[in-house]
């Protein structure tokens, strides 16, 4: 009988405790979906206003833990709860670094002392390990934020014999956010000079803790096949290309699962009515209810209705739903949004619902429940981005009966294959140039076949049979932990 592996896993963010984006989805699901392959896996994070404000019930693990930042060394209470799969989650408290209004910055901009509060965070976990006695066989790091994890193994924590064989794997969720820092922050790290180097953790005269993560780690995950290739090319590794490409043998693309415990039609209560891919009736009350809750024109019923759930910002592809929404809103369609970001294009769609009156809902804010309503009640799911690390509401479209029309990039194209009417296979609809034109036509495309009701229910009922659960994807991680720890 085999050991049972223990894994300290890291994140800046965990669902549902703290939440920016889709990391903290991954780092909320992942763990489970590993505890149920025997892994030993305990969570991290720090203890933010907002996990505080949360009111989960925690308990004192332990009272001021000696963490060194700079030349001092600051102590930190850690409190500890567990999830509903009982996963015991370490929560750093500080309430100088961590007691703020949001987790990274403000619309201003980034916290001035991000490297301070993200080198404690990361010392703090590793010094806990070693005084609760886990002994973990794998560190595995999420993003920026925990990049200095893996340096501190290979530097401060070498000689002490608690850490010897700890083998850390580096997972880039998005590769735009690097984590960059003035040099002369670099005693704050509490690191060696000589590591400020370019073959270490140097990135153009400042410190990349992206970077630092990447070269000092055993492995380095993407969160789908597609992105761990885009990223080793100029066009998407936005500096990093070359540094992946030489770790290339280390690199591995793990595709993103999808939580359908809390998206699936026929369990979500958040919806109007919840349905199956067998008992599909519950979609059209959805769609009606949508369409009431959003002030659209009931005519849109029998209609195609689209919808976004999304960031309203370039590199979700906005910029092309601008430049195309009066084209598309003179066609027999209703359009949904929901998100937030640029002024200038929040202004452009709201513009285009006064010229198109009934045709165009639009929500400026976050609203879990309402992206579910969306998600359940419009026909079309549009996914235009400029680069989609993995992506997660196409899948979701999917299991909710929702056509996607996606960009084919990172792990929109690993998880869309366009329909084909002759064989009927295929899941939804894709186009390669970013470009207003092919986003139009491939949106025209889907509106062509959901005239043909037979294939578009083929279509449907395709997508429904998907199966993007994290099973497969832990196997995938289960194997990466195995192949470094040895």
């Amino acid at each position: 009988m085999t050991e049972t592996l223990k894994v300290l896993f890291l994140s800046p963010e965990v669902v549902p405790f703290a939440k920016t984006g889709g990391l903290a989805d991954v780092a909320g699901s992942l763990p489970g979906a590993l505890k149920k392959l025997d892994v030993d896996v305990r969570v991290g994070l720090p203890y933010y206003r907002a996990v505080k404000e949360g009111r989960y019930t925690t308990k004192i693990l332990m009272r001021g833990l000696k963490v060194p930042l700079g030349e001092q060394k600051l102590p930190s209470n850690v409190l500890e709860t567990q999830t509903e799969d009982r996963i015991p989650v370490y929560f750093f408290e500080r309430e100088d670094l961590f007691d703020r209004p949001n987790l990274y910055g403000t619309p201003e901009g980034d916290y001035y002392d991000n490297l301070e509060r993200f080198a404690f965070f990361s010392q703090a976990a590793l010094l806990l390990a070693k005084e609760i006695d886990f002994d973990f066989e794998v560190v595995h790091c999420h993003d920026w934020q925990t990049g200095l994890v893996p340096i501190y193994l290979k530097t401060l924590f070498k000689k002490d014999p608690f850490f010897k064989g700890a083998a850390p794997l580096f997972t880039i969720h998005n590769i735009g956010y690097q984590g960059l820092f003035p040099k002369e922050k670099l005693a704050t790290c509490g690191l060696p000079l000589e590591e400020f180097q370019p073959e270490g953790l140097e990135y153009w005269e400042k410190i990349s803790l992206l970077k630092a993560g990447i070269v000092y780690s055993d492995a380095i995950t993407t969160v789908s096949p597609k992105y761990s290739q885009e990223i080793q090319t100029p066009e998407f590794g936005l500096g990093m290309e070359g540094l992946l490409k030489k770790r290339s043998k280390d690199l591995h693309g793990i595709l993103n699962g999808a939580d359908y415990f809390l998206w699936d039609p026929a369990r979500d209560s958040h919806i109007e009515a919840q349905y199956s891919a067998e008992k599909m009736a519950g979609k059209g009350r959805c769609k009606e209810a949508l369409l009431r809750e959003m002030g659209l024109a009931s005519s849109l019923q029998n209609k195609p209705l689209l919808g976004m759930v999304s960031r309203l910002d370039a590199q979700k592809g906005l910029d092309l739903l601008v430049e195309i929404l009066d084209d598309l809103l003179t066609l027999d369609v209703g359009l949904v949004v929901l998100g937030s970001g640029e002024e200038n294009i929040q202004q452009a769609i709201q513009k285009a619902a006064e010229r198109h009156p009934g045709k165009v809902g639009l929500f400026i804010g976050f609203n879990e429940p309402l992206a579910h309503r969306i998600m359940a009640g419009v026909d079309i799911f549009l996914v235009p981005s400029r680069y989609e690390p993995c992506g997660l509401t196409q899948m979701y479209a999917l299991k909710y009966g929702t056509v996607p029309v996606v960009r084919a990039t990172g792990g929109l194209d690993d998880t869309i294959v366009t329909f084909d009417s002759k064989n009927r296979k295929g899941n939804g609809f894709k186009f390669g140039p970013y470009k207003a034109t092919a986003f139009l036509a491939a949106i025209r495309r889907a509106l062509r076949l959901f005239g043909y009701l037979d294939s578009w229910k083929m279509l449907v009922a395709n997508g429904m049979k998907e199966d993007f659960s994290w099973d497969r994807s832990a196997q995938s991680y289960l194997r990466i932990y195995q192949s470094i720890t040895k």
